[in-house]
């Protein structure tokens, strides 16, 4: 019976240690990748040759070119493509397409530079990471399961994109802000909901595989995407336009 217990005892301390050692990994990656991003959206944005090449103005009118149209619509394709395609793709491939998705991403943001002001855009970077940091606390140390709740937060994001593609053709600044002010709500949650998510997959890693390492990258991916988006909604209300 003792044997039993210390091998039971000793088996969670384990499962504990992977865990952490699996979401220590995944926010590694996230932060690479947040970082390749921020680098690259500053530059373009403050560059009027690399702007040049995503964006010529007509009049007063800035409209975007081939690169730029391929640039805004290329991530959805890579979010595909690795969440899709990860039992074929290789886990160095997985590893390049992340950093060149995050590339990319950084091209596709840049925008902010020209609309928001660069004390405003750092401000909301530092309220994300307060926010973001917080969630991701709560949802690795919550003994409460929030796979319903993540559901519902689910909902509420194909909730945000129908509302987004309709608000495209109505074009309602009431409604733009509600948008945001949910948009804030979701993921939020999902933050939490991600982090909790990943760290159950950790528990049953067998770390050295391509597998786990794929894991990983898409691990990062999720998190990445609730960090910008998150970034993105908040900036609506705290970015000081130029």
């Amino acid at each position: 019976m003792q044997n039993t217990n210390f091998n039971y005892t000793q088996d969670q301390t384990e499962s504990v240690s992977m865990s952490r050692t699996f979401i220590a990994n995944v926010f590694s990656w996230m932060a690479l990748a947040l970082a390749i991003t921020g680098v690259v959206a500053y530059f373009f944005g403050n560059n009027a040759e690399l702007t040049n090449l995503l964006y010529y103005t007509n009049g007063v009118k800035s409209s975007l070119t081939g690169l730029g149209w391929v640039v805004m619509l290329a991530p959805i394709g890579f979010v595909l493509l690795m969440s899709w395609g990860m039992n074929k793709l290789s886990a160095p491939m997985m590893m390049l397409l992340f950093v060149v998705y995050s590339i990319i991403m950084g091209m596709s943001l840049s925008f902010i530079f020209l609309i928001y002001t660069h004390g405003s855009i750092a401000a909301t970077f530092g309220i994300t990471a307060g926010m973001f940091g917080l969630m991701a606390f709560v949802g690795y140390t919550t003994k409460t399961d929030l796979t319903k709740f993540g559901s519902i937060m689910m909902m509420g994001l194909v909730g945000i994109i129908i509302a987004s593609i309709v608000n495209m053709f109505m074009k309602s600044g009431t409604m733009d802000y509600i948008i945001s002010f949910i948009g804030v709500l979701v993921f939020t949650g999902l933050t939490a909901y991600d982090v909790q998510k990943l760290k159950r997959i950790g528990a049953g890693v067998e770390f050295g595989t391509q597998e786990t390492t794929k894991l990983t990258i898409l691990g990062a991916l999720s998190l990445y995407l609730d960090f910008i988006n998150l970034f993105l909604f908040i900036l609506r209300f705290t970015g000081g336009r130029k």
